[in-house]
Parts: C-alpha cells; sequence; structure tokens
C-alpha cells in the first residue's frame, strides 16, 4: 500500500519549509527549505522592508521538490496541503490575480505614521474595543501608505491579502483569507462580528478589497490544473489549512485552549497564549489577533508578546564577549558556572530598537552592576540569558493582567531553549513548567491540513504522535535568588524608561 501524505508550507522571510506528515504514524517523512542561504529583503529606503511574492513560491517549487523526492512520494500520495507564513505583509494582486507590487512584509515600518495617525483620529476606546489592538504598522496601515503614495498601483488592486493568502492563491487560482488572517491586519472587528467598516471608511478602502473569507480549518479551495502540473502534485488537493507563523507555531505545539502558552526564542522572542474572553491590554504593549480555533461561538484569543532582542542579544555576546571560536553549546557551559542572579550583574537587552512591550520605547541595552575586580565575561553571558528571561516574564505580567493564567510554557527544543540556564531562569522567574517538543512550522501546518479536511477528528489525534522531549519544573530551592534578581532588573528597568 502507498503511505499517504500531509504537506506543510511555511513561508518565512528566510526562506520558505516545505515537510510531509506520514499519515499512519503522525511522523515527519522528509523536510526540506529553500533557499539554503537566507533570502534577500529589498530595502530601498531606511525602514523599508519588501520581497518579490515569486520568490516564495520558486522556493516552495524546489523544496517541494526536494521532499517529494527524498520520501519517494507522488502527487496522489498527498492528501491535503496546509500553510503557515510570516504574519502581517501585505500582497497585492489584479483581476487577473497578477502581482501588483513586492509584498510590503511584517518588519517594514514606513506605515507607522498611518497607523498611529488612525489610532489617535478614532480614539483608543474604538481600536481597541473593536480591533482588540492599535491599528499600528500592521497590513491595512501598509495598504494605507500604497495608496497615499503609489495611487497607480492601488487603483489596479482587486484584492489585498496575506502572504499565505498568497501561495493559497498559486495553488488554487483563487483569493480567499480567513478571520486570523484579517484580525493580525487591523481588518476584523471583534465586537462587530465581521470586516471592520469604520477603520476601512476611515481609510477610504473599498470591503471589495477583502477576499472570500474561509475557515481555518476547512477545505478552503482545490489544486488547480496549472498548479499541479507546475509541481507535480494531483489536481484538487485540499487546500484546507493557513494561519500566521505565531499561531500557527502554537499549533505545533498542541496550544489551542485558555492559558496554554507556546514560545520561541530565536532572532526575537515570542511568547504566545490563548485567551478564552474578548479582551485586550489598554495600552497596548502585547497584541491579540484571532487563534487558529476562534468561532463565534468559542472565543479563542491569542494574545502575543514580541521582544525584539533575544537572540540578538545572545549572539552578539558569542560574538563579541564569549572566547573567540566557541560554540553556542560551549558558552550555555561556561556561563553556567556562575551563579543564579550573575552575582549582580544586569542587563537591560532592548537593543534592537523600540519595544512594544516598553510602549514603543526605545532603551537601548545596558550593563549594570559590574566590578571589575570580580566579574568576568561569563557573568556578562549569564546576565545577558537572565535578562532576556525578566524580559519575557516583564511582558508575561501584562498577558496576566488580561486574565490569563500562566502555568505551563509549551517550546520547541531550539535556540535559546537549548540552554539549560535560560529554560531555568524561565521556570524560576515564571513558576511556569516548560516542555520542549520536537516540531516545526511546516510540520504543524501540515497536521493543521489533517485537521481541516477531516482527517483528524480533533487536535488531540492530529498531535498524538507530538514528541516531548524534556520538562523543566521551577526549582524551588533558587526561585527566591531569581525572584531577587528579576526585582533588581525591573526596578533599574523603571529608571531608564
Amino acid at each position: 500500500m502507498e503511505r499517504q501524505y500531509l504537506l506543510g508550507f511555511d513561508v518565512g522571510s528566510s526562506s520558505v519549509k516545505a515537510s510531509l506528515v506520514d499519515i499512519e504514524t503522525g511522523t515527519c517523512a522528509a523536510t526540506a527549505f529553500y533557499p539554503e542561504h537566507e533570502a534577500p529583503i529589498k530595502s530601498v529606503k531606511n525602514g523599508w522592508a519588501e520581497q518579490d511574492p515569486q520568490m516564495w513560491w520558486n522556493s516552495a517549487k524546489l523544496a517541494l521538490a526536494k521532499i517529494m523526492a527524498e520520501a519517494g512520494a507522488h502527487g496522489d500520495d498527498i492528501r491535503a496541503i496546509g500553510i503557515s507564513y510570516q504574519m502581517h505583509g501585505l500582497v497585492c494582486v489584479d483581476r487577473d490575480l497578477n502581482v501588483l507590487r513586492d509584498s510590503i512584509i511584517w518588519c517594514d515600518s514606513r506605515a507607522v505614521p498611518y497607523g498611529e495617525r488612525a489610532f489617535r483620529d478614532l480614539g483608543s476606546g474604538q481600536c481597541l474595543g473593536h480591533l482588540l489592538n492599535s491599528p499600528g504598522n500592521f497590513t491595512a496601515a501598509k495598504l494605507a501608505w500604497v495608496k497615499e503614495n503609489e495611487p497607480e498601483v492601488y487603483d489596479k488592486i482587486y484584492k489585498v491579502m496575506l502572504p499565505g493568502d498568497y501561495l493559497a492563491m498559486k495553488l488554487s487560482g483563487v483569493a480567499n483569507t480567513t478571520v486570523s488572517g484579517l484580525s493580525e491586519g487591523m481588518f476584523w472587528d471583534f465586537k462587530e462580528g465581521h470586516v471592520a467598516d469604520f477603520l476601512m471608511q476611515y481609510y477610504g478602502f473599498s470591503n471589495d478589497l477583502v477576499a472570500d473569507i474561509v475557515p481555518t480549518f476547512s477545505i478552503q479551495s482545490t489544486v488547480c490544473r496549472a498548479a499541479a502540473e507546475e509541481l507535480g502534485l494531483k489536481e484538487g488537493t485540499p487546500i484546507s489549512y493557513r494561519a500566521g507563523d505565531q499561531p500557527n507555531n502554537a499549533l505545533s505545539l498542541n496550544v489551542f485552549n485558555p492559558g496554554e502558552i507556546a514560545s520561541t526564542a530565536g532572532t526575537s522572542g515570542v511568547v504566545y497564549g490563548v485567551l478564552g474572553d474578548v479582551n485586550y491590554d489598554p495600552k497596548s504593549r502585547v497584541n491579540t489577533f484571532a487563534h487558529v480555533n476562534h468561532t463565534d461561538a468559542q472565543t479563542r484569543l491569542g494574545v502575543l508578546l514580541c521582544i525584539n532582542g533575544t537572540g540578538i542579544l545572545n549572539a552578539w555576546v558569542r560574538r563579541n564577549i564569549a572566547p573567540e571560536g566557541i560554540s553556542y553549546a560551549e558558552m550555555n557551559d561556561l556561563l553556567a558556572s556562575v551563579p543564579v542572579g550573575s552575582e549582580g550583574v544586569r542587563i537591560i537587552p532592548f537593543g534592537n530598537g523600540a519595544e512594544r512591550v516598553l510602549e514603543n520605547k526605545e532603551v537601548g541595552c545596558s550593563i549594570h552592576g559590574l566590578d571589575f575586580n570580580h566579574h568576568n565575561r561569563a557573568h556578562i553571558m549569564r546576565a545577558a540569558q537572565e535578562g532576556i528571561v525578566f524580559s519575557f516574564c516583564y511582558g508575561m505580567e501584562v498577558m496576566q493582567q488580561m486574565g490569563m493564567d500562566i502555568r505551563k510554557i509549551h517550546a520547541g527544543r531550539a535556540n535559546m531553549f537549548l540552554s539549560p540556564v535560560f529554560r531555568e531562569a524561565l521556570a524560576c522567574t515564571s513558576g511556569a513548567t516548560i516542555e520542549l517538543y520536537e516540531t516545526d512550522g511546516s510540520i504543524g501546518a501540515a497536521k493543521g491540513a489533517g485537521m481541516g479536511c477531516g482527517i483528524y477528528r480533533d487536535h488531540n489525534e492530529a498531535f498524538a504522535s507530538l514528541k516531548q522531549l524534556a520538562v523543566i519544573e521551577p526549582d524551588e530551592a533558587k526561585r527566591a535568588a531569581y525572584a531577587e534578581a528579576y526585582a533588581e532588573w525591573k526596578n533599574i528597568l523603571k529608571v531608564k524608561r
């Protein structure tokens, strides 16, 4: 009997990853990403960041060819397709579904003034009460920039979409989107339960620009003949799931219900928690979007905390402070020789620009309490990881103020979660148990597709094979020392702000 697979794509800004999940075993049969070196980001002006959506399509095609060959799979073997994607990007297409301009992606900051002006003119109560966020630098504000600065492009727009919507469109020849996607673009009104008419009218957008809305888990469209021929897939294969990368990461870690938390600590750090009631932070220090399983009948919101400088600080320390040529694993061993609290050294880790959790203030990175007669590089290395943990916990306090009970954190065993000190510090400071799993976004997207087309009854069946690698409980003997260090860190931050 031929093996049957689920196909998952993860469209990132650095690469597109593809994975095949064996339906019978629930395990990954093959995975690949393209390009093998980081994909280019166009930055014509300071603060701009664009990518050609065709590059995503070409990368998806090459990654798919590699995994199909590795698994010995054929188009007939794939039962459904799921898509994860970089959030907040803007793709504009004309009536023939041709892309009109490069995508303005998530890290492009040109639209900040457009979001700030809307927040000021419409009022915080209206925006937060309906959008659950400030319009900020999200997709709607990016479209407002296009409307004002590139009217000849804007006039040709038939539909606007997110990067995942674009890949689904290329696969199917159909333009559609999801409530979760619309919410991350600031196009969704949670209070009214439909497209945010008040924001569309404020910017002068026609509601016709919004693609048809389909459920996150559903047969949203099917592979068209042209895509089937180009990619070697079977015409009619269902596309049955899509979500932004952070909601999808939570799905990949089987995080679906209120109080459950997913975290990543790569270049930036993210804590993403599920909320069961409609709520928002009045200071907009965290963002609230529709989670993958949010419906009219069941409120499931994803509260997103992002710390910009997480892995960037850790990498900077390895390059500039640690002994030359040291690996991350060796650095983790070295910094573990220093006691909890780094013997008084504190690092404020916000050296990668303005931080939303600090109300968009730019406080920079700074080292405090350094004693030239006692401290050495290992103290700075440990203080950096503790400072990153403290920034996570600082943001998690905002999430707790919104009613989230944080007792367990799910994470992949990758990046900074490979550091025993980082894991211990996060567990002890937050009081939460950390569970590490073996998974990634494209595998999660594949399993989401299995849920969307009915192969799996629910998320528990879909993720029954999710492999738990480690459990880190808070060490009660060390919690007081971490609490003292965290309190001192917060006092320093208060002064700097």
